[in-house]
């Protein structure tokens, strides 16, 4: 039988773990390639000797070009709420690593692989590197925790302008807005990813795992509230008209019709905007999980 890839390939320098995204051509994200990423961030937080993380990719083209398109378009609701929580799941494991995590970001970082970004505490990138949240074009929207660190990364304008539009962003606008903290030529990529990790490496590792999380917890004081509620909102998209075209659309490449509002009142049901949300949440701007 063949061996089974390794879809995210692992290496130690000193004390810096190397987690290397390898599924040829640009790292979609598939479920196996989560499943993967989540074991190794289990091995670095186990490997006493590890103090930092690179997150880096083997791909030519691309970071991460996203999520797996043909595994999602299918998908109802309950499966798209499985599959979105275990997004979730990693960009939380990543952020609550008691390792400092640096994303080297280079070609294309587009959906999922834009919010794995956003979920390290650093992003260097190479001058060819661009990033999004292009979900709006597939009749759906981020689900990985996009709607919620974004914003705490570029603010609330660029955050809206990227989501709604599903742009791609050049690395020196992304610098500009706070996303990228620094640019650098591709062959200069990962040299200065590995500065910054040694840099880190000589803190006291425990005084680094406390600031981070006192960090994360004045960042995003209720990001996991913020979380459920971005899933049921994500998960509630899949089965409508937009989320069927856009979708169906993008495997076929061609250009999506846009979806109107015929289908409005019936597709709205239980979003916090329709007459059906219970009530108890529309006043706080909540959303029925439907458990």
């Amino acid at each position: 039988m063949p061996a089974t890839p390794d879809l995210v390939r692992w290496e130690r320098r000193g004390g810096t773990v190397i987690l290397t995204l390898d599924h040829p051509p640009v790292n979609v994200l598939s479920r196996a390639v989560l499943d993967a990423l989540g074991r190794r961030l289990e091995e670095a937080e186990r490997d006493l000797e590890a103090r930092v993380v690179v997150l880096a990719s083997a791909s030519e083209r691309a970071f991460a070009a996203g999520a797996n398109i043909r595994e999602m378009a299918p998908m109802g609701p309950a499966e798209a709420r499985e599959h979105g929580a275990a997004g979730q799941a990693v960009t939380r494991q990543i952020e609550r690593l008691p390792l400092p995590v640096i994303a080297a970001v280079h070609g294309v970082c587009l959906g999922g692989g834009c919010e794995l970004s956003l979920a390290c505490d650093f992003i260097l990138a190479s001058e060819d590197a661009t990033f999004g949240q292009p979900e709006i074009n597939l009749g759906v929207m981020p689900g990985w925790g996009g709607t919620q660190r974004l914003p705490a990364r570029v603010g609330a304008s660029a955050a809206r302008r990227w989501i709604l539009t599903g742009r791609s962003v050049p690395a020196p606008e992304a610098h500009a807005a706070g996303l990228v903290d620094r640019v650098v030529p591709r062959a200069e990529l990962m040299p200065a990813a590995l500065a910054l990790a040694a840099e880190l490496a000589t803190k006291p590792p425990l005084a680094l795992a406390a600031a981070k999380y006192a960090l994360l917890r004045a960042i995003h004081p209720q990001l996991d509230e913020g979380l459920a509620y971005e899933l049921d909102l994500w998960a509630r998209l899949f089965g409508t008209v937009g989320q069927r075209e856009g979708m169906q659309a993008f495997l076929e490449k061609r250009e999506g019709r846009v979806a109107g509002r015929s289908e409005w009142a019936t597709e709205s049901a239980g979003f916090p905007w329709s007459a059906t949300a219970p009530a108890g949440k529309r006043k706080k701007g909540d959303v029925s999980t439907g458990r």
